[in-house]
Order: structure tokens, then sequence, then C-alpha cells
């Protein structure tokens, strides 16, 4: 490929879109779904069985564990990872 063919990087064009945290979020919390349904695999935990530890219901657990769901709120993601014996880390970088 010639030098000339060779643009910005993906993440610039995300940003010069104005879409850079919608899907940097998106793809953030794809990524958390699919920790927490290995740690459920790993620890052999129904969805059911996991709404029970939480003291919820299943839904707020499907609801949690839908990738294209915004609205969770940290203190269940906490709580969800707490209840698979795991520790959910952020920072601000």
């Amino acid at each position: 490929m010639k030098a000339e063919n060779v643009g910005t990087d993906f993440e610039s064009f995300l940003d010069s879109e104005n879409i850079l945290e919608e899907c940097t979020a998106s793809a953030l919390k794809r990524v958390l779904t699919m920790a927490i349904e290995d740690a459920m695999k790993e620890a052999h935990i129904s969805k059911a069985e996991l709404s029970r530890r939480m003291h919820t219901s299943r839904s707020q657990v499907e609801r949690i564990l839908n990738p294209k769901e915004t609205g969770t709120s940290l203190e269940k993601l906490f709580q969800t990872a707490h209840q698979l014996g795991k520790r959910l880390e952020i920072k601000l970088a």
C-alpha cells in the first residue's frame, strides 16, 4: 500500500465523527459482559443463581449481561463481580 493511501487511525476517525466516547463505552460494556459470562461459566453459576445471590430478579441479571444495555449502575456491576468472586477495577486515564 502506498503511503498516500494510508489515513488516520480508526480512533481518530471516530473522534472526528464525534462518536469516540459512545463507541468506546459500547466496546467496554461488551468486554465486561463477556468477562462476567466467562466468570459465571468458570464458577458454574447460572443466571438464576446469580440473581438469587444478588437478591435481585433474573431480568436485572439479563440487563447486566446485555451488552447493548447502557443503564446498568456501577453498583450493580461491582455487586455482580463480587458475587462471582472477582473485583471490578476502573481507572481514569
